[in-house]
């Protein structure tokens, strides 16, 4: 194979990529607009953060300061990924086992406890 044909593969397409899933296992999107809304707005909370500690850093700010921003941030996407991802979760749960009312209670319960058993691993 020559060196073209290495550079026009790409990611999506090599092994153990979410696109090479399983027949049937298209990748999905979080379809939920309030879900949605609710990730762009912690993304947006943690830009926020993070051009402070741009201008920490451009102002001579003590590094021990900085380093607690840092943290900050980083523990807002942790937990903006934990909820996309449970999010993400309870869609496809939702759109693959067709639940009835009572059992989509269940399973928000259920997610909602997933939820709060993985940020305790953070």
């Amino acid at each position: 194979m020559g060196a073209d044909a290495k550079v026009r593969g790409s990611v999506k397409d090599a092994p153990g990529s979410a696109s090479a899933g399983a027949a049937g296992c298209e990748p999905s999107v979080l379809t939920d607009a309030d879900s949605r809304a609710e990730i762009l707005n912690r993304l947006r909370r943690a830009e926020g953060q993070l051009r402070g500690i741009q201008r920490m850093i451009e102002e001579g700010e003590n590094c021990l300061k900085i380093g607690q921003q840092f943290s900050a941030v980083r523990k807002a996407l942790d937990s903006t990924y934990l909820r996309m991802t449970v999010c993400f979760m309870a869609q496809e749960l939702e759109h693959k086992l067709a639940p009835d009312e009572e059992q989509k209670a269940d399973l928000s319960v259920m997610m909602k406890d997933l939820e709060a058993l993985l940020a305790r691993m953070g």
